[in-house]
Protein backbone atom coordinates (compact mmCIF):
# COMPACT_ATOMS: atom_id res chain seq x y z
CA UNK A 1 0.00 0.00 0.00
CA UNK A 2 2.75 2.40 1.10
CA UNK A 3 5.18 3.70 -1.58
CA UNK A 4 8.68 2.59 -0.85
CA UNK A 5 10.58 4.63 1.07
CA UNK A 6 7.27 7.21 2.01
CA UNK A 7 6.33 6.80 5.68
CA UNK A 8 2.45 6.25 6.44
CA UNK A 9 0.69 9.07 8.41
CA UNK A 10 -0.46 7.83 11.74
CA UNK A 11 -3.58 9.80 13.26
CA UNK A 12 -4.98 8.42 16.66
CA UNK A 13 -8.14 10.35 17.51
CA UNK A 14 -8.39 12.93 20.67
CA UNK A 15 -11.76 12.04 20.71
CA UNK A 16 -14.20 9.07 22.06
CA UNK A 17 -17.24 10.74 20.26
CA UNK A 18 -18.89 8.76 17.18
CA UNK A 19 -19.94 11.88 15.43
CA UNK A 20 -16.53 13.40 16.10
CA UNK A 21 -14.82 10.04 15.02
CA UNK A 22 -16.31 9.37 11.52
CA UNK A 23 -16.10 13.36 10.42
CA UNK A 24 -12.51 12.80 11.60
CA UNK A 25 -12.27 9.93 8.65
CA UNK A 26 -14.19 11.75 6.08
CA UNK A 27 -12.03 15.23 6.78
CA UNK A 28 -8.77 13.11 6.30
CA UNK A 29 -10.26 10.97 3.38
CA UNK A 30 -11.24 14.13 1.36
CA UNK A 31 -9.74 17.22 2.68
CA UNK A 32 -5.90 16.14 4.20
CA UNK A 33 -3.37 15.50 1.34
CA UNK A 34 -4.05 12.69 -1.29
CA UNK A 35 -0.49 11.85 -1.72
CA UNK A 36 -0.03 10.53 1.78
CA UNK A 37 -1.62 7.50 3.13
CA UNK A 38 -2.75 7.23 6.41
CA UNK A 39 -4.01 4.55 9.38
CA UNK A 40 -5.64 5.91 12.24
CA UNK A 41 -6.85 4.34 15.31
CA UNK A 42 -9.84 5.63 17.49
CA UNK A 43 -12.55 4.70 19.68
CA UNK A 44 -15.93 5.17 20.77
CA UNK A 45 -18.09 5.57 23.52
CA UNK A 46 -21.45 3.50 23.26
CA UNK A 47 -22.36 3.87 19.48
CA UNK A 48 -24.45 1.68 16.95
CA UNK A 49 -22.53 1.92 13.63
CA UNK A 50 -25.05 1.76 10.79
CA UNK A 51 -23.84 1.25 6.90
CA UNK A 52 -24.77 3.62 4.59
CA UNK A 53 -27.34 1.10 2.46
CA UNK A 54 -29.09 0.16 5.81
CA UNK A 55 -32.35 1.08 7.20
CA UNK A 56 -31.68 2.07 10.67
CA UNK A 57 -35.03 1.85 12.18
CA UNK A 58 -34.48 -2.12 10.81
CA UNK A 59 -31.33 -2.66 12.50
CA UNK A 60 -31.42 -1.06 16.11
CA UNK A 61 -33.74 -2.30 19.24
CA UNK A 62 -34.91 1.43 20.16
CA UNK A 63 -35.89 0.68 23.85
CA UNK A 64 -32.38 -0.42 24.71
CA UNK A 65 -30.85 1.77 22.33
CA UNK A 66 -32.93 4.66 24.67
CA UNK A 67 -32.19 3.30 27.69
CA UNK A 68 -28.63 2.95 26.94
CA UNK A 69 -27.82 6.29 25.96
CA UNK A 70 -26.18 4.58 22.73
CA UNK A 71 -25.61 7.00 19.71
CA UNK A 72 -26.27 5.60 16.34
CA UNK A 73 -24.52 6.81 13.32
CA UNK A 74 -24.23 6.52 9.69
CA UNK A 75 -20.84 5.50 7.82
CA UNK A 76 -19.79 6.47 4.35
CA UNK A 77 -19.15 2.49 3.74
CA UNK A 78 -21.71 -0.06 2.96
CA UNK A 79 -21.90 -3.58 4.84
CA UNK A 80 -23.72 -3.83 8.48
CA UNK A 81 -24.37 -2.31 11.77
CA UNK A 82 -21.65 -2.49 14.14
CA UNK A 83 -21.62 -1.99 18.56
CA UNK A 84 -18.62 -0.18 19.42
CA UNK A 85 -18.07 0.60 22.85
CA UNK A 86 -14.37 1.23 24.76
CA UNK A 87 -13.34 -2.14 24.78
CA UNK A 88 -13.24 -1.78 21.02
CA UNK A 89 -10.99 -0.70 18.97
CA UNK A 90 -11.25 1.14 15.43
CA UNK A 91 -8.44 1.40 12.84
CA UNK A 92 -8.89 2.95 9.54
CA UNK A 93 -6.74 2.92 6.18
CA UNK A 94 -6.98 5.49 3.75
CA UNK A 95 -4.60 5.19 0.89
CA UNK A 96 -5.24 4.53 -2.99
CA UNK A 97 -5.83 2.31 -5.27
CA UNK A 98 -3.44 0.51 -7.49
CA UNK A 99 -6.08 -0.45 -9.92
CA UNK A 100 -9.18 1.74 -9.95
CA UNK A 101 -11.08 -0.86 -12.05
CA UNK A 102 -10.48 -3.26 -9.50
CA UNK A 103 -13.33 -4.76 -7.07
CA UNK A 104 -13.36 -4.06 -3.69
CA UNK A 105 -10.25 -6.22 -1.88
CA UNK A 106 -10.57 -6.32 1.83
CA UNK A 107 -7.60 -9.11 2.16
CA UNK A 108 -4.71 -6.92 1.72
CA UNK A 109 -6.37 -4.91 4.64
CA UNK A 110 -7.13 -7.64 6.76
CA UNK A 111 -3.96 -10.03 6.04
CA UNK A 112 -1.99 -7.63 8.11
CA UNK A 113 -4.06 -6.96 11.02
CA UNK A 114 -4.62 -11.14 11.01
CA UNK A 115 -0.70 -11.65 10.84
CA UNK A 116 0.08 -8.45 13.64
CA UNK A 117 -2.16 -10.82 16.15
CA UNK A 118 -0.31 -14.06 15.39
CA UNK A 119 2.69 -12.60 16.34
CA UNK A 120 0.87 -11.29 19.96
CA UNK A 121 -0.32 -15.05 19.91
CA UNK A 122 -3.66 -14.92 18.68
CA UNK A 123 -4.41 -17.21 15.76
CA UNK A 124 -6.63 -14.84 14.26
CA UNK A 125 -8.03 -15.77 10.17
CA UNK A 126 -9.56 -13.78 7.64
CA UNK A 127 -13.34 -14.97 7.32
CA UNK A 128 -15.61 -14.87 4.98
CA UNK A 129 -16.24 -11.49 3.02
CA UNK A 130 -15.31 -9.11 5.45
CA UNK A 131 -14.51 -10.67 8.86
CA UNK A 132 -11.67 -11.61 10.95
CA UNK A 133 -12.25 -14.57 13.16
CA UNK A 134 -10.87 -16.38 16.36
CA UNK A 135 -11.98 -20.18 16.75
CA UNK A 136 -14.97 -19.17 14.20
CA UNK A 137 -15.63 -16.70 16.45
CA UNK A 138 -15.76 -12.81 14.71
CA UNK A 139 -13.79 -9.99 16.49
CA UNK A 140 -13.54 -8.00 13.38
CA UNK A 141 -15.78 -6.54 10.88
CA UNK A 142 -14.79 -4.33 7.84
CA UNK A 143 -16.05 -2.21 5.21
CA UNK A 144 -14.99 0.24 2.33
CA UNK A 145 -15.68 3.40 0.70
CA UNK A 146 -14.23 4.08 -2.38
CA UNK A 147 -14.31 7.79 -4.36
CA UNK A 148 -12.11 8.71 -7.21
CA UNK A 149 -8.99 6.52 -7.04
CA UNK A 150 -8.72 6.94 -3.13
CA UNK A 151 -9.98 4.05 -0.86
CA UNK A 152 -11.00 4.15 3.01
CA UNK A 153 -10.90 0.69 5.17
CA UNK A 154 -12.24 0.60 8.47
CA UNK A 155 -12.59 -2.02 10.54
CA UNK A 156 -13.33 -2.70 13.86
CA UNK A 157 -11.38 -5.15 16.93
CA UNK A 158 -13.36 -6.12 20.15
CA UNK A 159 -10.79 -6.62 22.56
CA UNK A 160 -12.73 -6.42 26.25
CA UNK A 161 -16.01 -5.15 24.67
CA UNK A 162 -19.53 -5.92 26.60
CA UNK A 163 -20.88 -8.76 24.41
CA UNK A 164 -24.06 -8.65 26.32
CA UNK A 165 -24.78 -5.49 24.97
CA UNK A 166 -23.92 -6.12 21.35
CA UNK A 167 -26.57 -8.96 21.40
CA UNK A 168 -29.32 -6.44 23.01
CA UNK A 169 -29.25 -3.59 21.29
CA UNK A 170 -29.00 -5.18 17.35
CA UNK A 171 -31.54 -6.43 15.45
CA UNK A 172 -30.23 -9.19 13.19
CA UNK A 173 -32.14 -10.99 10.59
CA UNK A 174 -32.62 -14.94 10.76
CA UNK A 175 -31.34 -15.20 7.43
CA UNK A 176 -28.12 -13.93 8.85
CA UNK A 177 -28.09 -15.96 11.77
CA UNK A 178 -29.08 -19.12 9.63
CA UNK A 179 -25.93 -18.31 6.88
CA UNK A 180 -23.46 -17.45 9.84
CA UNK A 181 -24.69 -21.10 11.27
CA UNK A 182 -25.15 -19.74 14.86
CA UNK A 183 -28.77 -19.28 17.19
CA UNK A 184 -27.26 -15.78 18.36
CA UNK A 185 -25.04 -12.31 17.76
CA UNK A 186 -23.59 -13.21 21.08
CA UNK A 187 -22.45 -16.76 20.34
CA UNK A 188 -20.76 -15.39 16.97
CA UNK A 189 -18.63 -12.97 18.18
CA UNK A 190 -15.12 -12.81 20.98
CA UNK A 191 -13.14 -10.71 22.53
CA UNK A 192 -9.88 -10.33 21.43
CA UNK A 193 -8.34 -10.41 25.00
CA UNK A 194 -9.72 -13.77 25.87
CA UNK A 195 -6.82 -15.43 23.47
CA UNK A 196 -4.02 -13.48 24.66
CA UNK A 197 -1.35 -15.38 26.49
CA UNK A 198 -0.76 -12.84 28.94
CA UNK A 199 -3.01 -10.35 30.33
CA UNK A 200 -2.87 -6.78 28.83
CA UNK A 201 -5.25 -3.80 28.94
CA UNK A 202 -6.43 -1.61 25.78
CA UNK A 203 -3.05 1.08 25.55
CA UNK A 204 -0.54 -1.90 25.61
CA UNK A 205 -2.34 -3.85 23.11
CA UNK A 206 -2.85 -0.88 20.81
CA UNK A 207 0.82 -0.13 21.14
CA UNK A 208 1.41 -3.68 20.84
CA UNK A 209 -0.77 -4.13 17.48
CA UNK A 210 1.35 -1.23 16.28
CA UNK A 211 4.25 -2.70 16.82
CA UNK A 212 3.45 -5.65 15.37
CA UNK A 213 1.81 -4.49 12.34
CA UNK A 214 4.69 -1.52 10.90
CA UNK A 215 8.13 -1.81 11.43
CA UNK A 216 10.24 0.42 13.45
CA UNK A 217 10.24 3.69 11.20
CA UNK A 218 7.60 3.02 8.94
CA UNK A 219 4.58 5.67 10.90
CA UNK A 220 4.75 8.80 11.58
CA UNK A 221 2.51 10.22 13.73
CA UNK A 222 0.15 13.53 12.44
CA UNK A 223 -1.46 15.56 15.50
CA UNK A 224 -4.69 17.15 14.28
CA UNK A 225 -3.90 20.97 14.63
CA UNK A 226 -6.86 23.39 15.80
CA UNK A 227 -7.62 23.90 11.80
CA UNK A 228 -8.11 20.47 11.81
CA UNK A 229 -10.12 19.77 14.50
CA UNK A 230 -12.44 23.48 13.42
CA UNK A 231 -13.02 21.77 10.42
CA UNK A 232 -13.71 18.14 11.15
CA UNK A 233 -16.02 19.59 13.70
CA UNK A 234 -17.76 21.35 10.91
CA UNK A 235 -18.60 18.39 8.96
CA UNK A 236 -19.68 16.72 12.29
CA UNK A 237 -22.20 19.45 12.53
CA UNK A 238 -23.04 19.68 8.65
CA UNK A 239 -24.34 15.56 8.45
CA UNK A 240 -23.07 12.92 11.70
CA UNK A 241 -25.58 14.94 14.44
CA UNK A 242 -28.12 15.21 11.47
CA UNK A 243 -31.30 12.35 12.16
CA UNK A 244 -31.98 12.73 8.43
CA UNK A 245 -28.34 11.88 7.49
CA UNK A 246 -28.10 8.76 10.53
CA UNK A 247 -32.13 7.27 10.47
CA UNK A 248 -32.77 8.53 7.00
CA UNK A 249 -36.65 8.82 5.47
CA UNK A 250 -39.07 5.83 5.49
CA UNK A 251 -39.40 5.33 2.08
CA UNK A 252 -43.51 5.17 0.71
CA UNK A 253 -43.73 1.75 -0.91
CA UNK A 254 -46.54 -0.66 -2.09
CA UNK A 255 -43.98 -2.97 -3.66
CA UNK A 256 -41.43 -4.77 -1.27
CA UNK A 257 -39.02 -7.49 -1.92
CA UNK A 258 -35.96 -8.77 0.52
CA UNK A 259 -33.41 -11.27 -0.68
CA UNK A 260 -29.91 -12.55 1.16
CA UNK A 261 -27.91 -13.80 -1.27
CA UNK A 262 -24.26 -15.78 -0.42
CA UNK A 263 -21.19 -13.40 -0.89
CA UNK A 264 -23.57 -10.04 -1.47
CA UNK A 265 -25.13 -9.61 1.84
CA UNK A 266 -28.85 -8.85 2.03
CA UNK A 267 -30.96 -6.46 -0.13
CA UNK A 268 -34.03 -4.98 0.64
CA UNK A 269 -36.07 -2.94 -1.63
CA UNK A 270 -38.68 -0.86 -1.01
CA UNK A 271 -40.68 0.30 -4.15
CA UNK A 272 -44.03 3.27 -5.40
CA UNK A 273 -45.36 0.98 -8.12
CA UNK A 274 -48.19 2.71 -10.43
CA UNK A 275 -50.60 0.28 -10.65
CA UNK A 276 -52.19 1.61 -13.87
CA UNK A 277 -49.18 0.97 -15.76
CA UNK A 278 -47.41 -1.31 -13.61
CA UNK A 279 -44.16 0.98 -13.67
CA UNK A 280 -41.51 2.02 -11.09
CA UNK A 281 -42.38 5.57 -9.85
CA UNK A 282 -39.65 5.44 -6.76
CA UNK A 283 -37.47 2.85 -5.02
CA UNK A 284 -34.66 2.89 -2.43
CA UNK A 285 -32.59 -0.27 -1.86
CA UNK A 286 -31.26 -0.98 1.57
CA UNK A 287 -28.75 -3.74 2.55
CA UNK A 288 -25.88 -4.63 4.70
CA UNK A 289 -24.16 -4.66 1.23
CA UNK A 290 -21.11 -2.92 -0.43
CA UNK A 291 -20.70 -0.76 -3.29
CA UNK A 292 -17.82 0.22 -5.08
CA UNK A 293 -19.51 3.43 -7.12
CA UNK A 294 -22.66 3.90 -5.06
CA UNK A 295 -26.04 3.08 -6.15
CA UNK A 296 -27.62 6.13 -7.57
CA UNK A 297 -26.91 5.08 -11.02
CA UNK A 298 -28.61 2.00 -10.85
CA UNK A 299 -31.75 3.63 -8.84
CA UNK A 300 -31.94 5.88 -12.08
CA UNK A 301 -32.25 3.21 -13.91
CA UNK A 302 -35.03 1.37 -12.42
CA UNK A 303 -37.38 4.10 -12.00
CA UNK A 304 -39.74 4.08 -14.76
CA UNK A 305 -39.10 0.60 -15.80
CA UNK A 306 -42.02 -1.47 -16.09
CA UNK A 307 -41.92 -4.38 -13.75
CA UNK A 308 -41.78 -7.28 -16.26
CA UNK A 309 -39.11 -9.76 -16.33
CA UNK A 310 -38.21 -9.30 -20.14
CA UNK A 311 -37.97 -5.31 -18.96
CA UNK A 312 -35.50 -6.16 -16.74
CA UNK A 313 -33.43 -8.73 -18.74
CA UNK A 314 -32.91 -5.77 -21.67
CA UNK A 315 -32.60 -3.20 -19.00
CA UNK A 316 -29.79 -4.46 -17.45
CA UNK A 317 -28.04 -7.37 -19.79
CA UNK A 318 -25.66 -4.77 -20.87
CA UNK A 319 -24.55 -3.03 -17.28
CA UNK A 320 -22.17 -4.92 -14.37
CA UNK A 321 -24.34 -5.11 -11.58
CA UNK A 322 -21.32 -6.00 -9.37
CA UNK A 323 -20.31 -2.04 -10.15
CA UNK A 324 -23.01 -0.57 -7.91
CA UNK A 325 -23.51 -3.85 -5.71
CA UNK A 326 -20.44 -5.92 -4.93
CA UNK A 327 -20.41 -9.43 -6.38
CA UNK A 328 -24.17 -9.52 -7.57
CA UNK A 329 -25.20 -10.95 -10.85
CA UNK A 330 -27.44 -10.24 -13.16
CA UNK A 331 -29.39 -13.73 -12.03
CA UNK A 332 -29.52 -12.55 -8.82
CA UNK A 333 -30.82 -9.33 -9.54
CA UNK A 334 -33.64 -10.88 -11.43
CA UNK A 335 -34.48 -13.47 -8.32
CA UNK A 336 -34.95 -9.99 -6.51
CA UNK A 337 -37.27 -8.86 -7.84
CA UNK A 338 -39.24 -11.53 -9.94
CA UNK A 339 -38.64 -15.33 -8.29
CA UNK A 340 -40.62 -14.71 -4.61
CA UNK A 341 -43.98 -13.59 -3.57
CA UNK A 342 -44.04 -9.75 -2.95
CA UNK A 343 -44.24 -9.27 0.92
CA UNK A 344 -46.80 -6.98 2.56
CA UNK A 345 -45.81 -3.25 3.49
CA UNK A 346 -45.69 -2.97 6.95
Amino acid sequence: MRKKGRKMKLIISPSTDPQFNLALEQYVFDEMDKSEEYFMLWHNNNAIIIGIFQNANNEIKHDVVKEKGIKVVRRLSGGGAVYHDMGNLNFTYITNQKDKKAAIDFSVFLNPVASALAKLGVAAEVNGRNDITIDGKKFSGNAQYIKQGRVMHHGTMLFDCDLSVVGACLNVSKEKMAAKGVQSVASRVTNIKDYMDKSIDMAQFKKALLAAMFEQGELQEYTLTAQDIERINRIKEQRYILDEWNYGKSPIYNFKRKKRFEGVGSIEVYAELDESTNCLKSITLHGDFFSKSGIDGLLKELVGLKLERQAFVDKFSAIEMSDFITALTLEQWLELFFEQPAQEPQ
